[in-house]
């Protein structure tokens, strides 16, 4: 389902027809969706939808197995981030993320963080050679403004205070803005953030909050985030799209992301043609006009997949070289299984 977008900006990122397989498994298969500029794009799920997967495939941790990735930077040029080393994705393409474990220098101060993100900055205005060591040629220059831009991502993160301190000394809230400003040291276009908000509490997401609208509104940084707090998601995106098992379930604003019967379904864990009763003791009965009512099996495994998601037949029917069916019944691990031993059934109500 998709709805409608009002906005008139252009995208930033585009993904076309992406699928990322190991082996059989399919983790994200036919995925397409854009993240316009200067918005904040929120990429949801359940656990194990993708979404992850999908960060790592824009940002260079995984090549995908089909499809292509575009970004397209201010001055209009693109980069097919697919066919990009992983090294150069942040260097040209001015992509910068942050990782669902916090993956800060703890021994270094919290100034230090962010003078490391500017490193290329500085090695290129050293000409690569010892002048830095001398503050000779245009290195002064990169160094002094390298601090005056660390200051300003500090008193931006609420960090002045604590800018001597080790980095490993703050609150876990003060943690997650330190990445965030970190990523913005490299002055990127795009900010990709997972899950920024895991583990904070209602007061440190408030100010998650705050960062993230002031980078919207004062950088022209356009933002991709993966988030489980839909408080956050609600409140700060422009665009939401919603992953289950690896493919697109809803695509628009979030008002009607939230109200979509597909995605109650995926994050309350009913079947399709229960989401009617659902929304029947939530009264929205608007929604429930526009729910077709039919299991979308496009969208979830198949009867044979292990997920615990659909039935599972009693044997596992597996072909050896010759072609040969072998079946696996279930229990065949046990005990009594392996030394033909008769299984004695467990006894039911009322057995004596």
């Amino acid at each position: 389902m998709a709805a409608p977008m009002t906005t008139t900006a252009v995208p930033i990122l585009k993904v076309d027809h992406l699928s990322m397989k190991f082996g059989g498994l399919v983790a994200v298969g036919d995925l397409s969706f854009e993240a316009k500029r200067g918005e904040i794009t929120a990429l949801i799920g359940p656990n194990g939808a993708g979404k992850t997967t999908v960060f790592n495939c824009i940002t260079g941790f995984y090549k995908p197995s089909e499809g292509m990735i575009t970004m397209t930077n201010r001055g209009g040029k693109q980069f097919l981030l697919e066919r990009l080393p992983d090294f150069q994705i942040p260097a040209l393409a001015k992509v910068a993320r942050t990782f669902q474990n916090i993956r800060l220098f703890s021994g270094m101060t919290v100034l230090e963080n962010l003078l490391v993100a500017q490193h290329n900055v500085l090695m290129r205005a050293s000409g690569f050679t010892v002048l830095g060591l001398f503050g000779l040629g245009g290195y002064a220059k990169a160094s002094r403004e390298s601090i005056e831009l660390a200051k300003h991502w500090l008193e931006k993160a609420d960090l002045v205070d604590r800018a001597d301190d080790p980095a490993g000394d703050l609150p876990y809230g003060g943690q997650r803005r330190l990445e965030i400003a970190r990523a913005m040291c490299t002055q990127p276009e795009l900010l990709c953030l997972d899950e920024p908000a895991a583990g904070l509490n209602p007061r440190e997401s408030a100010a998650l909050n705050r960062l993230l609208n002031d980078i919207k509104a004062n950088t022209g940084t356009s933002i991709l985030l993966i988030e489980h707090d839909m408080s956050v998601v609600m409140q700060i995106s422009d665009h939401v799209v919603v992953l289950e098992y690896g493919r697109k379930i809803s695509d628009g604003n979030p008002n009607f992301v939230k109200n979509d019967p597909r995605v109650i379904a995926a994050y309350l864990g009913v079947e399709d043609e229960e989401v009617g009763s659902v929304l029947s003791e939530v009264g929205d009965e608007g929604v429930i006009e526009e729910f077709d009512g039919e299991p979308d099996r496009a969208h979830g495994p198949s009867d044979s997949a292990s997920m615990m998601a659909g039935p599972v037949s009693d044997t596992v029917g597996h072909s050896d070289e010759q072609g040969e069916v072998l079946r696996v019944e279930r229990g065949a691990s046990k005990a009594d299984r392996v030394h033909d031993e008769p299984v004695k059934p467990k006894p039911g109500k009322g057995s004596e």
